[in-house]
């Protein structure tokens, strides 16, 4: 029994967490190992499901995505994910772009994570916030969109300056 758990886990974590190796990723990153860090893992065969608890960080250059609860689909032919959940204290940190949401689903084919539960994206000192926040990982841009009573929000500095309004110090 832990004989099969161990190889499953071997298995799964080589093959299917191309989660961030799927789709036009750049070749930096696609070329990267993945790291991912829990409290608990739980697997199911039956269903192509893993479930990562507790403090899950999951890296891969780049890109660092934090969760209290990472949930991974993967399918039955070549064991590819289809899809990954984050819940719970989502962070995503890639260069200079961040992201928070209290969720967050993960799609592989196109490489974009779409956030809601309070989301908001980041870059420098510039802020963006609404409704369900669409972060494409491989391209330096985000969707917003408000919902009933919401609406977008945006924070933008001019350049040069600093979140406090004075000029950034060289």
């Amino acid at each position: 029994m832990i004989r099969n758990c161990s190889l499953f886990l071997l298995f799964f974590c080589a093959f299917s967490f191309q989660v961030f190796a799927e789709g036009n990723l750049p070749v930096s990153r696609r070329s990267e190992p993945i790291t991912i860090k829990s409290d608990s893992l739980v697997t199911d065969n039956d269903r192509k499901m893993a479930t990562f608890s507790g403090n899950v960080a999951a890296r891969q250059g780049d890109l660092t995505i934090y969760a209290d609860r990472f949930v991974v689909v993967y399918s039955s032919v070549g064991n590819e994910i289809n899809t990954a959940e984050v819940f719970g204290n989502v962070r995503i940190l890639q260069g200079p772009r961040r992201a928070q949401a209290e969720h967050g689903v993960y799609d592989a084919k196109s490489s974009v994570i779409v956030l809601d539960g309070n989301p908001k994206v980041f870059q420098n000192s510039d802020t963006i916030s609404g409704k369900i926040i669409t972060y494409y990982l491989d391209q330096d841009r985000s969707e917003v969109t408000s919902g009933s009573g919401n609406r977008v929000e945006a924070v933008i500095y001019p350049q040069g300056k600093g979140s406090d309004g004075r000029s950034k110090k060289p």
